[in-house]
């Protein structure tokens, strides 16, 4: 099971029960903690700016910084995952990632 923890405290969020995928994206079954409302909101404003990320890119990068601020990704084993992206909707869940943190100076 992946989990979706606090970036400031580690507090852990949500876990993330993968029910499915078409890769490179998983999907899973949202299980929140009490501490997840807490970060829904940062969600809610990603997805709704990436429905118009062609009008506004900017506007989505900066709702989606908020969210990588705000959280970290965990592999199963319990290891942070370095590069993510992670839509959540409801209580669902769908992302992908990268074993390689990502430098904004190289694209």
């Amino acid at each position: 099971m992946w989990t979706l923890h606090r970036r400031d405290d580690g507090g852990l969020l949500a876990e993330l029960v993968v029910t499915g995928g078409d890769f490179p994206w998983l999907n899973a079954h949202v299980r929140p903690t009490e501490g997840f409302p807490e970060v829904r909101p940062l969600f809610a404003e990603e997805l709704r700016l990436l429905d118009h990320i062609d009008q506004n890119g900017e506007s989505w990068e900066r709702a989606y910084d908020a969210v990588r601020n705000a959280v970290t990704l965990r592999y199963p084993q319990g290891r942070e995952v370095p590069e993510f992206l992670l839509h959540i909707e409801g209580d669902e869940a769908w992302w992908r990632w990268s074993d390689e943190p990502f430098d904004k100076e190289d694209s």
